[in-house]
C-alpha cells in the first residue's frame, strides 16, 4: 500500500513539473516581447561570479503606487504602455479593467519589501561577462495574464546581447 501511495505521489510530482515546463515553453514560443529598462545597480554587486544583478526602472516607478494603494503591499499586476520599440513604461495598477491595444499586463511580486519582475539576476556562461556590460534593457516574453519570462538582455540600441 505504501509503495502505491509513493508511486502516485511521484507521478503527481512529475506531472506538475512537466506541466510547468510545457507552460514555459509555450510562453517562449508565443509570448509577446516586452522590454524593461534596467535601473542602475550598485557596481559592487553588478557582477558576482556568473550572473548580473538586475533592477528595473519600472519597479522603481510602480513601487510608490503599490505602497500608496495598499497598506500591506502584495503581489499583483500593473498596466504598462508600450512604445513603438516595445519598451514598457509604468501606467497604473491593474484593477481588473481591460487593457488597451498599446498596453500590457505585467505581474509583479513583493519580495523582502521590494517590487520584483520575474527575476533579479541574469545568468551567463563563465568568462563572457564583457558581452553584457552594455546591457540597458531586459527582454521578456509576456503571457496575456502578465506572467513574465526573462529571455535576454539588450543594449542601448535594443540589439540583443
Amino acid at each position: 500500500m505504501r509503495s502505491l501511495v509513493a508511486g502516485v505521489a511521484c507521478a503527481a510530482c512529475l506531472a506538475l513539473v512537466n506541466y510547468s515546463i510545457v507552460a514555459k515553453e509555450r510562453l517562449l514560443a508565443a509570448g509577446a516581447i516586452v522590454l524593461l529598462e534596467l535601473a542602475p545597480v550598485d557596481p559592487r554587486s553588478l557582477m558576482q561570479g556568473d550572473f548580473m544583478a538586475l533592477r528595473f526602472r519600472m519597479a522603481n516607478d510602480a513601487a510608490a503606487a503599490v505602497r500608496g494603494a495598499l497598506r500591506q503591499p502584495t503581489d499583483g499586476r500593473i498596466v504598462a504602455t508600450l512604445d513603438e520599440r516595445g519598451v514598457a513604461s509604468y501606467r497604473r495598477l491593474h484593477a481588473g479593467e481591460p487593457v488597451a491595444s498599446n498596453e500590457v499586463l505585467l505581474r509583479y511580486r513583493i519580495r523582502n519589501g521590494e517590487l520584483k519582475f520575474a527575476t533579479n539576476a541574469f545568468f551567463f556562461q563563465e568568462g563572457t561577462a564583457h558581452r553584457y556590460e552594455a546591457a540597458r534593457y531586459g527582454e521578456f516574453r509576456v503571457a496575456p495574464d502578465g506572467e513574465l519570462l526573462l529571455t535576454g538582455l539588450r543594449d542601448p540600441e535594443l540589439k540583443s546581447l
